[in-house]
């Protein structure tokens, strides 16, 4: 992995808009004020020139590679977040539908999800992580298919209760939606065991404004010939998700994270054992503290993309935070609606970061315990 060692750049943990691969902002530097061949920079480019058809064609098939995309399902590039997808989902896969669609929650992400499909039509939860402050996932992963459900909503990553899936449902026969967001790119997934697969870029594939969506084909002939334009799946599919003026930049941007990914990275395979190896700094720390670090997940359910916890005090969190900031550390405090702290560890978050976090945790906790 590359490391950033400028000194004008600090180790950024936010949990969103991300950090992004310093070659990759290197490379967009190069193009900014003149994309070569083109004459004009990649932020002047029209989306209907044979320049920028040719970006989103690459980023397309990089991202077909990178998580081995199978045939039968199409990429889309969106904007709007997942915020919108939140509604698209149902809109367009809940509609006209004998049953319900179903939403497991593991967190706030999930919870608002749901909270937008019950405006669409029939929904049910089938389980909920509240109890306990949503600080674990369902036990029983092996969900079977069976008539009366449009479709099964998850969130693979929870970025404010750090809590993950680890591995990808056995979903069968049934219509797996998956809100990839904060973990697309991290790891592997078996794309064909999903119906459909959204995810914002502003964590791991890109800056904000961009929002990708693999979506299983024979899904495309559930979108309404009702819904307007915009909001359908087939419409955009059909536009090769040019169907108005996308995300130029993002799309490009994205294209260069694949392509860091794929050439610097070596792959998702070698990207998920660096994650994996990341977080276990921040994970050996707090559990080796004698509770000074309270962890919010529980440990088999871990996230390796956002370690959240706390310290014995609000008061500490504060100094926690100031102290990580004035050493380069900056965006640790917890997400507004919970507190604590949050270290957003995705992709482009070097090893050398995480590991002066961890020597900051150590040191902060002798100095403070």
């Amino acid at each position: 992995m590359s490391e950033d060692n400028s000194p004008s750049r600090q180790f950024n943990f936010c949990a969103g808009p991300a950090a992004l691969p310093l070659p990759v902002l290197e490379q967009a530097q190069r193009d900014l004020l003149a994309l070569p061949g083109t004459g004009a920079s990649v932020l002047e480019i029209s989306h209907r020139s044979p320049a920028f058809k040719a970006i989103l064609h690459d980023a397309e098939c990089r991202l077909r590679r990178l998580l081995a995309v199978p045939d039968g399902y199409t990429v889309l590039f969106l904007q709007g977040g997942s915020r919108l997808q939140f509604s698209m989902v149902p809109m367009n896969l809940l509609g006209g539908q004998e049953g319900d669609a179903q939403y497991v929650l593991t967190g706030s992400w999930g919870v608002k999800a749901c909270e937008q499909a019950r405006l669409a039509g029939a929904v049910r939860v089938v389980w909920d992580g509240a109890a306990t402050g949503y600080d674990r996932l369902p036990d029983d992963l092996s969900w079977d298919g069976s008539d009366g459900i449009a479709y099964r909503h998850v969130t693979s990553n929870e970025t404010i209760q750090g809590v993950q899936f680890r591995s990808d449902p056995e979903a069968k026969d049934l219509v797996l939606v998956c809100d990839a967001s904060s973990d697309f790119l991290s790891r592997p997934i078996d794309v064909e065991r999903y119906g459909l697969i959204y995810a914002c870029a502003q964590k791991n594939a890109g800056p904000a404004g961009v929002t990708i969506v693999i979506i299983r084909d024979q899904l495309l002939e559930r979108s309404a010939d009702s819904l307007p334009g915009y909001l359908s799946y087939r419409e955009h599919a059909q536009a090769g998700s040019l169907y108005n003026t996308p995300c130029t930049f993002g799309i490009y941007m994205v294209g260069l994270v694949a392509q860091w990914l794929e050439d610097e990275i070596g792959g998702l395979v070698a990207m998920d054992h660096l994650n994996q190896a990341k977080a276990k700094m921040l994970y050996d720390v707090l559990d080796s503290s004698d509770g000074f670090y309270q962890g919010h997940a529980q440990p088999d359910y871990r996230s390796l993309m956002n370690v959240t916890f706390r310290l014995p005090s609000s008061e500490l969190d504060d100094r926690f935070v100031e102290s990580a900031e004035a050493e380069g550390l900056c965006a640790l405090r917890g997400h507004r609606s919970v507190g604590g702290i949050r270290a957003s560890i995705y992709n482009a978050v070097p090893e050398s970061g995480v590991a002066s976090l961890a020597g900051f945790m150590r040191d902060f906790r002798t100095r403070n315990a």
